[in-house]
């Protein structure tokens, strides 16, 4: 019970004013918005725990993993019902088993001054093999996707190939995740986007997207900011 308070007590540390804004406006919207949308309370919830998420990741919140694993469940389900069986595959086979990665991880590299973790930068040698193998990756599996017969295949490919590489990233608490992830949720909200007018697909989603887009241009200023004069700690 002491070490669970102490937990508590470190992530509720170090919290601004404009981040407890954004977070409780942004869900406001999306609640508002989708209820008024008569969209599905699964899809509230995956949106809903979505948000939290990412917003923790972007303060370096160890607790983001515990609200990512109900958006990792939630999420699926919802992608399955709109046939992005790339997505479905991404967060059931790959996401929830790298959360557990991702949280010893974080754990072991927490700053005990600012109760947030240790973040570091990328090498120009780590970016040219990055780019090479994000290329034959999207590629490759766009072309698993068409067989499968899956909805837009190419950008259901481009959201799941950097997805993976954008959560590798993350669990390594580099910067340039929010690069990827900037990458990720543009061809995401295009990918919703068309979902919701071609066949009605959940607007929680959509505006989900939206709001992981807007967190991950403001968190890749945020985290440049503090790689500068963070002494970086690797475990």
């Amino acid at each position: 019970m002491k070490k669970l308070r102490a937990i508590i007590k470190r992530e509720l540390s170090g919290w601004k004013a404009w981040h407890i804004a954004w977070m409780i406006i942004a869900n406001l919207v999306i609640v508002g918005v989708s209820l008024y949308q008569h969209d599905t309370v699964i899809s509230i919830f995956a949106a809903v725990t979505g948000v939290i998420c990412v917003v923790l990741c972007g303060l370096g919140k160890v607790s983001n993993y515990f609200f990512g694993t109900i958006n990792i469940i939630l999420y699926a389900i919802v992608a399955y019902n709109a046939k992005y069986y790339g997505d479905v595959m991404l967060n059931v086979l790959y996401y929830l088993p790298t959360n557990i990665w991702g949280w010893v991880l974080w754990e072991k590299n927490v700053n005990q001054q600012s109760n947030t973790v240790y973040k570091r930068r990328m090498t120009l040698k780590q970016d040219a093999v990055l780019l090479v193998v994000s290329i034959v990756s999207v590629f490759g599996y766009s072309y698993v996707l068409k067989l499968l017969g899956g909805n837009l295949p190419l950008v259901d490919s481009m959201s799941t190939v950097f997805s993976v590489i954008a959560q590798v990233l993350m669990i390594k608490r580099f910067t340039e995740q929010w690069i990827i992830w900037i990458v990720v949720d543009v061809v995401s909200v295009i990918m919703w986007f068309a979902a919701l007018f071609n066949e009605g697909a959940s607007i929680a989603m959509l505006l989900m997207w939206s709001v992981y887009l807007g967190n991950a241009i403001i968190m890749y200023v945020k985290w440049r900011k503090e790689t500068k004069s963070e002494k970086v700690n690797e475990v």
